[in-house]
This record gives C-alpha cells, sequence and structure tokens, in this order.
C-alpha cells in the first residue's frame, strides 16, 4: 500500500508497524509497533556525533576516552528519547542537546545511566526520568 491518508478512526485486530523499505535492495525495516506495547527501534553509538532522533533508543558504549554527543531537536511534540549506556570502556559519555529545558548537557558515566527525555516544541527536550546520569547546568 502506499502513502494513505484516513478521515476517520482506523482500526487493527493486531496492531500497527512503521516500516522504511529500502528502494534499492527491497529490505523492510520495522521503526517501531504499536500493540498491546509501544516499541521503537534501536541505534547503537559508540563514535563522537550525532545521536539519532528517528529511533526510541540510543544505547551507547564509550571508549577510554571522553565521547561528545549530539542531540537535534524533535520533530513532533510528545516524542521520546532514550539514551542509556550499555559498555563503559572508562570514558564518560556526554550528551548536548540543542535545546535542553533541564540544563545545558548530560553524561553518562557508567553502564546503566539512562535518560528518558520528551520533546516539547517551546522549551525543548525535557528530563523526565533519570537513572544515574548527571545533568549538567
Amino acid at each position: 500500500m502506499a502513502n494513505t491518508t484516513f478521515s476517520g478512526p482506523v482500526r487493527s485486530e493486531n496492531g500497527f508497524e512503521s516500516i522504511t523499505k529500502n528502494a534499492t535492495t527491497g529490505v523492510v525495516t520495522t521503526n517501531a509497533s504499536y500493540g498491546k506495547t509501544i516499541t521503537g527501534g534501536v541505534e547503537q553509538v559508540s563514535a563522537a556525533g550525532a545521536v539519532d532522533i528517528i529511533n526510541l533508543v540510543s544505547e551507547v558504549t564509550s571508549g577510554a576516552g571522553a565521547l561528545a554527543l549530539t542531540l537535534a531537536d524533535g520533530t513532533t511534540v510528545g516524542q521520546m528519547k532514550i539514551i542509556t549506556m550499555v559498555v563503559d570502556g572508562g570514558g564518560t559519555a556526554t550528551v548536548t542537546p540543542a535545546n535542553f529545558a533541564n540544563g545545558s548537557s548530560i553524561a553518562l558515566a557508567d553502564v546503566n545511566d539512562t535518560v528518558c527525555l520528551v520533546w516539547a516544541n517551546t522549551i525543548g527536550w525535557v528530563l523526565v526520568s533519570n537513572s544515574g546520569a548527571t545533568i549538567n547546568a
């Protein structure tokens, strides 16, 4: 089915999936599924640069040195982003959102340091949950 716009309620007995299809290979990737639970994609981050805003979860692996990461503004009010350190190579991963309501950056130093953020257009990313991370002013 191509892109479709519905003018009334849409129902499914078995949930919905948000997918992308590679135009070259035809490989279909499930980005999110909506049923009794909502699940989103996961990206692995181990090099300095931007944390994506497409996947719900970013799993961070740090090396021996500091890891500088950025987070662009969200695209939709209510968009969620979870960032968690899964491997601690000794260095601290610092995430600097373009707009952050609670400070200037987030430092993840240990395995399981995790933050959950929600995008709000007028004030930027809002911290809704923090387990072990340091929020820098």
